[in-house]
């Protein structure tokens, strides 16, 4: 997956990660949080982008917890799920550059509005 681009879903899933070891609905909650809302994650759609992380070893199961009767699974980033999240900022800055550059013959300048 390194090679690849990264959907936002799992961009910001590596994100939240890269911070704490966290179960699934928190991770849920940390997305919501860091987009303000603007991305919000199902559970369907999480725990499938977390099998998908644990699959090309980006991330990894830390640990189980019972909590008030119910089993919480921690996910934790691993040095390659770091590597792959550093790639993606190198090529999401690199095209952010390049956008922005092209915009200023539009006469745009600074950050988005």
């Amino acid at each position: 997956m390194a090679s690849e681009t990264m959907n936002e879903q799992t961009f910001l899933v590596l994100t939240v990660l890269a911070e704490e070891t966290l179960h699934g609905y928190a991770i849920v909650r940390a997305v919501g949080e860091l987009t303000e809302d603007r991305v919000r994650l199902r559970v369907g759609t999480l725990y499938g982008v977390l099998d998908r992380l644990v699959a090309s070893g980006l991330v990894e199961h830390d640990r189980d917890e019972v909590h008030q009767g119910r089993l919480r699974r921690y996910y934790r980033l691993t040095n390659e799920g770091a590597r792959a999240l550093h790639a993606e900022i190198a090529r999401l800055e690199s095209n952010a550059r390049a956008a922005a550059t092209r915009l200023r013959a539009w006469g745009f300048e600074g950050g988005p509005a």
